[in-house]
């Protein structure tokens, strides 16, 4: 096996990113605080055709020379909208069809490998603040809610890393049903 070089990968420009077929998820960030997470989301969003993050609350939006820190340039292939209030970001994608999904332990909340997409279907995903989640009023206003199985001793993930869990399991069952 031999490593390949970047140029290998044959990977798109960013017009070309722009004008593809995106996967119907769009990434809600309800008051992220750190900017290398915003960052890392903007970057697993480009990996997997996501439609557009909306940034809320305290989420700091591009350009940032943190967010692109870990972002590497997806802050400016991926498409995003800032709004003050999370539930206003929520209102306008019920509005527009999206079925809004909190990642969060709640109770009744769905298990992520249980969780099934329905065709013709979009999505959003709201990600919570680091220390405390999604705010309640979000989960409220919510269609459903999934939770990531986890065995060990702690009761959380990173959200960089919930946001690449979540989008990868989502992306490869989207990919399924089309």
């Amino acid at each position: 096996m031999k490593k390949l070089k970047n140029i290998e990968l044959n990977r798109i420009s960013i017009e070309e990113f722009k004008n593809t077929k995106k996967s119907p998820f769009v990434v809600v960030l309800d008051n992220i605080r750190s900017l290398n997470n915003i960052g890392s989301v903007f970057r697993t969003a480009d990996a997997f055709l996501i439609e557009k993050i909306y940034l809320c609350g305290i989420s700091a939006c591009p350009p940032n020379k943190d967010i692109h820190k870990t972002a590497l340039g997806a802050e400016d292939s991926v498409e995003w909208k800032y709004f003050a209030n999370t539930l206003d970001a929520v209102s306008e994608l019920k509005s527009n069809g999206y079925k809004i999904i909190s990642i969060e332990q709640v109770e009744n909340s769905v298990m992520l490998n249980d969780f099934l997409i329905e065709n013709n279907t979009k999505y959003a995903l709201i990600l919570g603040n680091e220390v405390k989640g999604v705010k309640q009023e979000v989960i409220n206003a919510s269609d459903n809610c999934i939770e990531i199985p986890q065995f060990g001793t702690k009761h959380s993930f990173n959200i960089s890393v919930t946001t690449g869990i979540i989008l990868w399991d989502l992306f490869n069952k989207y990919s399924k049903v089309i």
